[in-house]
C-alpha cells in the first residue's frame, strides 16, 4: 500500500469542474482505498506567469497502485480533460503531479527516471502546494524541516 500526495491545478475553462471530475474518477478506481482533498484555492501562476490564475489543491491518496501505474492513471485523467502540453509551466485544463509518496512502513519513495521524479523537485518551494498540503497534514516534514516552518520561510 502506498500513500501519495498529489498536487492538482487548473487554469483553463471550467477549472473547478475539471478538478472535481478527476477527483470523482480517481475515487472510484478499484485500487484506490481512500482519497481526501484539501480545499481548492485560487493562486497566481508560478514559473510562466503570463497566464490566468489557477485553482489548486492537494489530494491524499491511499492505494495499491505502484508509482508509475498511478502516473498512468493521472495522465489518463489529464487526457480526458483534454490537457495540451504546449508551454512548459503553461496554461492547462488539468495538472496532476505526484509530489510525495510513502510506503506502508513510512519510508519515502524515491524515483528519478525519464517519466517520474518523486519527491517532486519543486514541491517544497511552492506555496500553492504547501498550503493545501498543510491543511491535510500539519505534521508533514521534509528533510528535517516542518511544513509550518517552510511556509513561513517562503512567505518572508
Amino acid at each position: 500500500m502506498y500513500t501519495y500526495y498529489i498536487s492538482v491545478g487548473s487554469n483553463i475553462g471550467n477549472r473547478r469542474q475539471f478538478i472535481e471530475r478527476a477527483y470523482a474518477a480517481l475515487s472510484i478506481h478499484h485500487e484506490v482505498h481512500s482519497i481526501a482533498s484539501s480545499s481548492i484555492i485560487e493562486t497566481e501562476p508560478w514559473g510562466y506567469t503570463d497566464q490566468n490564475g489557477f485553482l489548486n489543491a492537494v489530494w491524499y491518496v491511499n492505494c495499491t497502485l505502484e508509482p508509475h501505474e498511478l502516473l498512468d492513471v493521472l495522465q489518463s485523467l489529464e487526457c480526458v480533460a483534454q490537457r495540451k502540453r504546449e508551454i512548459h509551466w503553461g496554461p492547462r485544463t488539468l495538472d496532476l503531479d505526484i509530489i510525495y509518496a510513502v510506503v506502508d512502513s513510512g519510508i519515502c519513495v524515491y524515483i528519478n527516471d525519464e517519466r517520474l521524479v518523486i519527491p517532486h523537485p519543486y514541491f517544497w518551494d511552492r506555496l500553492f502546494v504547501l498550503e493545501p498540503l498543510m491543511e491535510l497534514d500539519k505534521e508533514f516534514t521534509y528533510n528535517g524541516e516542518s511544513i509550518c516552518d517552510r511556509i513561513q520561510t517562503l512567505k518572508t
